[in-house]
């Protein structure tokens, strides 16, 4: 039997509807490699409302490619300029034709081989993204490439090893054995935990001033208001 295009269109499931379809992660390695990265990106830009961050969710691209189910979404990708609310999944026909900015792929043994060919083809093929990493969290390899002209060109790392990213306009790099954002300064962007920590750390550092300071003034016969 041969369906029209417009047949075909009725037959497929709602897009807006549509669920991710990703596998479990490799370990928990994996997990909470991934999780570093959203979270700190989200906390780096928490007053930001103008981009999506996915996280081991499905890219859907292609009715052909949701019918046969023929290819499976990036571990950590971004888009920006678009709106930050929750999705079951990316549908580009959906999102105004827009694929990934970035997508970051955390290799493992039994997906090593698709995400340096297979996927890397695609996302520079058809997805056209601008910029594609890998991190193997296990071994720290870690490699990048930038889309110059019709062709992904590997990223060169500079004197600390880091990979500068355009889109994220942060470095990529490794520190104590995981994936880290750094600033163009070579700043560290840090968690939302850390980030509490150093503030509580200033507040006590600004204590222990403040009670230096009165002690002093006490020596002096001054009693402190």
């Amino acid at each position: 039997m041969v369906f029209t295009a417009q047949e075909m269109a009725k037959l497929m499931p709602d897009a807006s509807q549509l669920e991710s379809d990703e596998p479990e992660m490799e370990s928990s390695l994996h997990y909470i490699q991934l999780a570093l990265l959203v979270a700190c990106l989200e906390w780096q830009w928490r007053e930001r409302n103008d981009f999506f961050v996915g996280a081991n969710l499905t890219v859907y691209y292609s009715q052909q490619q949701l019918r046969n189910r023929d290819f499976r979404g990036p571990d950590f990708f971004l888009i920006r300029n678009t709106e930050k609310r929750p999705r079951r999944s990316w549908v580009v026909w959906e999102e105004d034709g827009r694929y990934p900015d970035i997508i970051i792929e955390l290799l493992s043994s039994s997906t090593a081989r698709v995400d340096r060919n297979e996927k890397k083809i695609l996302y520079q093929n058809r997805f056209r993204t601008p910029e594609y990493f890998w991190f193997d969290p296990e071994d720290l390899e870690l490699s990048g490439f930038r889309l110059i002209g019709q062709e992904y060109q590997a990223i060169i790392a500079n004197e600390f090893g880091r990979l500068w990213s355009e889109v994220l306009e942060l470095y990529l790099g490794i520190h104590d054995g995981k994936l880290r954002y750094f600033t163009a300064d070579g700043e560290l962007v840090a968690t939302p935990e850390e980030s509490a920590m150093q503030a509580q750390q200033k507040a006590a550092q600004a204590q222990e001033r403040v009670e230096r300071l009165a002690n002093q003034l006490r020596a002096l016969g001054i009693e402190p208001e």
